[in-house]
């Protein structure tokens, strides 16, 4: 999953209109590599932009990668070892969904330091 969205992040870049959801890609597949004590959280100056964004997102790509993720879970849960990465996949969901006007933060810094 981590090799598509560089690669669509590669083709959003070279098309300069859509260099921001290209680095929402690089920024969601470094995510991908390794989700484990890291959470998203919205960010505080994203304005209409970032919906707007979000909207073209959902409907030419977030809908199939948030499938692709619920595919890619479903075989890791049969194992005892792709437990973990299967609940990984599924945190992935929301994110492919809509990743404009998120950042990808340590988990203890998304409530402000607070566990």
């Amino acid at each position: 999953m981590a090799i598509g969205y560089a690669i669509a992040g590669i083709i959003c870049c070279v098309l300069i209109v859509t260099i921001p959801f290209g680095i929402a890609s690089f920024r969601i597949a470094g995510f991908i590599l390794w989700p484990f004590g890291r959470t998203t959280v919205e960010r505080p100056d994203a304005g209409a932009a970032s919906c707007v964004g979000n909207v073209i997102w959902f409907v030419f790509a977030g809908w199939w990668l948030a499938l692709a993720h619920l595919a890619t879970s479903i075989p890791l849960f049969l194992s005892i070892i792709g437990i973990p990465f299967g609940w990984a996949n599924l945190k992935m969901i929301p994110i492919s969904l809509m990743p404009l006007g998120r950042e990808v933060v340590p988990s203890d810094q998304a409530f402000g330091g607070r566990y």
